[in-house]
């Protein structure tokens, strides 16, 4: 048995880009880098063709990201000429791994990080070949240049490479992500550099605000191609995603501010530094203060720029992390609840991620979890045979995980393996229920990525199961013993809430204010955090209290251990749309309901 906000049972092998703490339907679609045929790619130098690119330097004065700008002519301009960014800048088949390169080359082996059509900005490319753009890029670790194709994504023809363009320094630490410790005054803090363990000693230097500071060394982890189980990870989608460190903050006080910076101390006695920072530790278990928690699923990224979003897929994206930025002061910790990025084997665009959610988990505890995008991939282990994760194979992000955060309790679950009775994930999450102590947390939530409850997703409908398959038959009798306040999902494209229910009926006639002893657990799909929407089936599901075919996350407050807020709001304008709230006291959570008390006798 576990205690605290430790790691339990199983956290699969690593999860580099986010320490998330602690230690099928369809495949929702293809990362949009996934259109370019890179393998058909030719090179066919025009030597009137050109492109430039300016300015030569990035963020000389800090900047990151910077805009750059394209200026571009072709003799032969078509509107299906396209312009796509490459780093490192030398992506010639001479820097192909064996695995990775192209019977007959000089085909191209590595995709680009972004693309966007020559016509984008320049609506008379076409008929002057002269055109311009504007792209925004962020420092991954290397240079970069731009290239001119024709022919379309489906048979690139390469017709103009820019000159080279690089941060001022392409190794400078970034990206910090905080993430719950092992215990409850422990953060982590997890960034990404181009320092190796051969060129620099990373740590972080910290203290209290306005206090004297401390420096924590940190790890260094990386991984290489070899890591990873199949293609676009394995080839094309390849990306050297630098040096990940992990530094662990402990003995810290609750609630209180801390400052801090990711340093790297170089053999020749040099400092490099990042800017500083600041977070709040986390209250102590237990403890009566306003608690709130936003928990969303299937965000992945987007560009600001307008690039690699041909195929409409994460546009949600930017709204969803904007509103969070934007009220960031009154959110205290986040859960994403999987399928984070979308990179789908193209390694680059977890850079692209970090850098689009950086100013919160710079700032709050950011948790993931894991989702099929993520791990799925046959022959890994997956609980699905599905190549949702385009050979990443859970090598980015994996775990499960419990954590307490003051009044709550959460139980994270890894539905991409198997959670059934008799299984060990089905003891750890019994575990985490039963391990929960509902006097100091009184609020105790379960968090998953597939739908283990109920949704009325239209595949989910035409199975006529309204669940994943399988999902609540072991899990439902374990929700409804402990007590489980509310269950969250993503995976389903929307935002859907329950009644209070339990093996399909609703316990519960109240919609929004609910009181006295516990009855049955609320289940909510929250997820709409940015990928193409989800339909909902045409079939009346009478437990279904509410709907919403948009984008959008959800917010707990605990004001004490008797009050809870659920809050629903739309990520176009961060307004709820949907709420409820639970008054409950603690003998309301030992009072018996529904199959979740032991047989009692008269005798004495």
């Amino acid at each position: 048995m576990f205690q605290g906000s430790g790691l339990e049972g199983m956290i699969l092998p690593v999860i580099l880009l986010f320490l998330a703490t602690l230690q099928e339907a369809s495949s929702h679609g293809d990362n949009p880098l996934a259109g370019i045929a890179i393998h058909e790619a030719r090179f066919a130098l025009e030597e009137s063709a050109f492109i430039k690119a300016s300015p030569g330097v990035l963020g000389a004065q800090g900047g990151n990201p910077e805009w750059v700008t394209l200026s571009f002519t072709s003799a032969n301009p078509s509107n299906d000429d396209w312009i796509g960014v490459f780093s490192p800048a030398d992506f010639s088949a001479a820097i192909c791994d064996s695995e990775g390169s192209m019977a007959g080359a000089p085909f191209l082996c590595t995709a680009p990080i972004k693309f966007q059509y020559a016509n984008y900005s320049s609506p008379r490319y076409k008929a002057t070949g002269k055109g311009s753009l504007r792209l925004l890029l962020i420092n991954q670790r290397s240079d970069f240049s731009f290239a001119l194709f024709s022919g379309g994504l489906s048979k690139p023809k390469l017709v103009a490479v820019s000159n080279k363009v690089t941060f001022a320094n392409p190794n400078a630490p970034l990206y910090p992500r905080l993430a719950q410790g092992k215990t409850w005054n422990e953060m982590t803090v997890t960034w990404t550099s181009g320092y190796g363990i051969s060129s620099a000693e990373p740590f972080i230097e910290w203290g209290q605000k306005g206090d004297v500071r401390v420096r924590s060394p940190a790890g260094t982890l990386t991984i290489d191609r070899s890591s990873m189980c199949g293609p676009p990870a394995r080839t094309v989608g390849w990306r050297d995603p630098g040096f990940i460190h992990t530094s662990f903050l402990k003995e810290l006080w609750p609630n209180t501010v801390y400052t801090y910076k990711l340093g790297h101390k170089l053999f020749n006695g040099t400092y490099i530094w990042s800017p500083e920072y600041q977070f709040k530790a986390s209250p102590y278990p237990g403890q009566d203060s306003v608690q709130r928690v936003v928990i969303f699923g299937d965000m992945g990224k987007d560009e600001p720029d307008g690039s690699n979003v041909y195929n409409n897929y994460q546009h949600g994206a930017l709204n969803t992390t904007k509103q969070l930025i934007d009220d960031l002061k009154n959110i205290d910790i986040v859960f994403h609840i999987g399928d984070i990025v979308y990179a789908n084997g193209y390694i680059s665009q977890w850079d692209q991620f970090t850098a689009q959610v950086a100013p919160i988990t710079s700032k709050v505890p950011y948790m993931v979890a894991s989702g099929n995008h993520e791990r799925d991939w046959p022959g890994s282990g997956s609980f699905y045979g599905t190549k949702d994760s385009g050979g990443e194979c859970g090598v980015m992000a994996e775990t499960m995980y419990s954590t307490d955060y003051g009044m709550f309790r959460f139980c994270v679950a890894d539905t991409e393996h198997d959670w059934r009775e008799g299984t060990e994930q089905y003891e750890f999450i019994e575990r985490c229920f039963a391990s929960a102590d509902r006097r100091k947390q009184p609020w105790l939530i379960f968090i998953a990525h597939r739908v283990l409850g109920y949704s009325s997703a239209s595949w989910y409908g035409a199975q006529g199961s309204f669940e994943e398959p399988m999902g609540r038959e072991s899990l439902q009798k374990l929700w409804q013993k402990y007590k489980v306040d509310i269950a969250f999902y993503g995976h389903v494209h929307n935002y859907e809430r329950t009644c209070p229910i339990y093996q399909n009926i609703c316990l519960d006639k109240e919609k929004h204010n609910y009181k006295g002893p516990f009855n049955g657990t609320i289940h909510v799909v929250a997820g709409g955090g940015g990928s193409g929407l989800a339909d909902f089936t045409p079939l009346n599901t009478t437990w279904s209290l509410f709907k919403d075919h948009d984008y959008g996350f959800t917010k707990l407050t605990a004001f004490d251990h008797s009050n809870l807020l659920f809050e629903y709001k739309k990520s176009s304008d961060g307004k709820v749309y949907d709420s409820f709230t639970i008054n409950r006291d603690y003998r309301d959570i030992l009072a018996c309901s529904v199959d979740n008390c032991s047989p009692t006798t008269l005798a004495s």
